[in-house]
């Protein structure tokens, strides 16, 4: 059975959200998931997980999520050689150009890491609530697990 390790960062609520929605979806497909909170998790703790999931979101114009500026500096310094990973963030479409900025950030830190992006990095606008966003949701969890497979 695959394992997963999804980490998000919320203010509003949304992305943690997202990372409920995506957990429920990989434990539908067999996977072991653990979902923590940025700031409670070490970055290296992605090293014992098959599938990564990171969930941030986007603060003002551009920023990382300060509680998780550490882990994302931690990023740098590991080799995830041979894990899959996947990025969604909720964010708000009003902030244009910086609109989910962090997901960018993040999906680009984990490719320096060496990981292999298992799925196209996924933006929600607002709340996950339409039936679309949930579509997007689970058919990301779905391409991690075949990239997953794929691999295996």
């Amino acid at each position: 059975m695959p394992t997963a390790k999804v980490v998000f960062a919320t203010i509003t609520g949304n992305n943690e959200d997202c990372a409920d929605i995506i957990t429920e979806a990989l434990e539908d497909l067999g996977v072991e998931v653990d979902e923590t909170e940025i700031s409670q998790t070490d970055a290296a703790e992605l090293k014992d997980y098959d599938i990564n999931v990171i969930v941030p979101y986007t603060y003002d114009e551009g920023a990382l999520p300060e509680e998780g500026l550490d882990f994302y500096d931690d990023l740098a310094e590991l080799d995830l050689s041979g894990k899959i990973y996947g990025v969604a963030g909720s964010g708000d479409t009003f902030y244009e150009e910086f609109y989910c900025v962090a997901v960018d950030k993040f999906s680009e830190a984990l490719t320096k890491a060496n990981a292999t992006k298992g799925t196209a990095d996924l933006k929600i606008n607002l709340a996950p609530e339409s039936q679309e966003d949930l579509d997007h949701l689970d058919q990301f969890a779905q391409d991690l697990v075949d990239a997953y497979n794929a691999q295996n």
